[in-house]
């Protein structure tokens, strides 16, 4: 509390977009215990939240426990509430997500997201009002809506601005300040504050953004870390005890790599070295024995991603398969093959899809696929956790003297053995990271997909292996 007895300080810590990044995750633990033991000294109030996609199944601990050993890091670390991003609502199957935080010491806070089913039990609630020094502190949370793909997994999601019209009116009523974990992105964060009056604080993810000492729209201070636990986030609430009114309030972040190593938390380590050595234990189970080596290369035909893509065709049933040779980092040597093994060379939450194109769409993705600035393009995001796209790998598809020619016609492309029909509608299975973004227009424009949920392309490669 102020000297002058008449203002209350409250701190809110934040952490957002982790990604499963545990490097820096000790670092981060030591900061708050220390950082809340000072505000205790001081006399002031502390609420510790993180903003969604703490979980991220390309590390070994969260594929093995299927996000649990996450939620007990955050336990063990005292956070009060979270929110969750896409890679928890939509890289884990229903069942899983679930029963994710059923030993959360913490709020899980989702205002936009629920469940068809009558019978079961809800994970998350929309908001939660917390009490400090006589203060209400109303927090609501939102996470970015994915219609197709929490549809496809069996979840009701909503439009986060049309559910924070309902919530927010019953929160402000309740509340002295009002603050939304907003796993939802910067332009959204700009335009609820913009457009709500009553909002104090949007602890912002989802687009990575940094802000290092907040931004104001209207009356509303945005915030966010960045990503990968690269910064801790402090909002510092100065409130008069009697009008309840915010005073002051700021924004700062602290970059992780800079805090000296003794603040480390040591328990948070051990426990962090504990759990990768029970994920590799569980991750070691035995799936296949393979009688040679099956390489992988990003730039040449090679031998597991046409299995890979063969196994794609086969298991979506479509008439052809592509997929990009980078996909898989790494190859597989002879002998057992592990779950751990298949992981570390598939990591990504990417799901296997079907699209539809006609003949003449299908010859300019062949065309665009073959151009060197994409076969070399360093990738981020979109589910990819690789590091280029690599050549395209096709299962069905003949390419008349693929790597002598520039550019294909109709005569060069034949489809499982017949000349390609420019008009004909044709089934590709692929990978739903082309339904996203550039890279392939044509996928990404069309109207027919199918996305098989929650298998991610990695199961097509364990079922590929097994049958081998």
């Amino acid at each position: 509390m102020d000297s002058n007895n008449q203002n209350i300080n409250i701190r809110l810590f934040h952490t957002n977009d982790i990604h499963s990044h545990f490097e820096t995750w000790p670092t981060i633990v030591g900061l708050l215990k220390s950082k809340r033991e000072l505000a205790r000294t001081n006399g002031e109030e502390y609420l510790t939240f993180d903003i969604g996609d703490f979980v991220d199944r390309f590390h070994p601990i969260s594929e093995a426990t299927i996000g649990k050993g996450n939620v007990n890091l955050l336990n063990e670390a005292e956070y009060d509430a979270v929110t969750i991003g896409n890679n928890e609502g939509i890289t884990l199957a229903k069942e899983d997500l679930l029963k994710l935080y059923e030993h959360a010491s913490f709020d899980v806070l989702v205002g936009n997201l629920s469940i068809n089913e009558e019978n079961s039990k809800a994970f998350s609630k929309p908001y939660e009002i917390y009490e400090r020094n006589g203060l209400k502190i109303g927090v609501i949370g939102l996470t970015i809506s994915y219609p197709v793909f929490y549809e496809c997994l069996g979840w009701s999601i909503q439009d986060p601005i049309e559910s924070l019209e309902q919530i927010l009116p019953i929160v402000t009523e309740q509340s002295d300040i009002v603050i939304v974990l907003s796993h939802l992105g910067l332009k959204f964060d700009q335009m609820i504050a913009e457009q709500f009056k009553g909002i104090d604080v949007i602890l912002g993810a989802h687009t990575h953004h940094l802000l290092p000492n907040g931004e104001y729209v209207e009356n509303t201070l945005l915030c966010g870390t960045g990503k990968y636990g690269n910064y801790l986030g402090e909002v510092l609430l100065t409130v008069n005890k009697q009008t309840k009114q915010i005073i002051n309030k700021t924004a700062s972040v602290i970059e992780i790599h800079n805090i000296p190593k003794h603040y480390q938390d040591e328990s948070t380590s051990h426990y962090l070295a504990y759990l990768m050595r029970m994920s590799e234990e569980i991750l070691s189970e035995p799936i296949a024995l393979i009688q040679k080596n099956l390489t992988t290369n990003w730039f040449k035909e090679s031998l597991l991603p046409k299995i890979l893509a063969n196994s794609l065709k086969q298991w979506t049933e479509a008439d052809i398969s592509l997929i990009n040779a980078g996909i898989l980092l790494d190859g597989l040597n002879k002998g057992i093959v592990t779950k751990g093994h298949i992981h570390r060379i598939c990591p990504h939450p990417i799901n296997p899809c079907t699209v539809y194109l006609t003949g003449a769409e299908l010859l300019e993705v062949i065309n665009l696929g073959e151009e060197k600035e994409l076969v070399h393009l360093k990738m981020k995001g979109l589910g990819f956790r690789g590091k280029v796209i690599g050549m395209m790998v096709y299962d069905g598809v003949t390419i008349i003297n693929r790597h002598v020619k520039r550019h294909f016609y109709r005569e060069d492309i034949f489809i499982n053995g017949e000349m390609l029909e420019l008009s004909r509608n044709y089934s590709i299975g692929t990978l739903d990271l082309f339904t996203f973004g550039k890279l392939f227009p044509q996928i990404s424009a069309a109207k027919n997909k199918k996305y098989y949920m929650p298998e991610f392309i990695r199961d097509v490669l364990l079922w590929a292996v097994k049958s081998m």
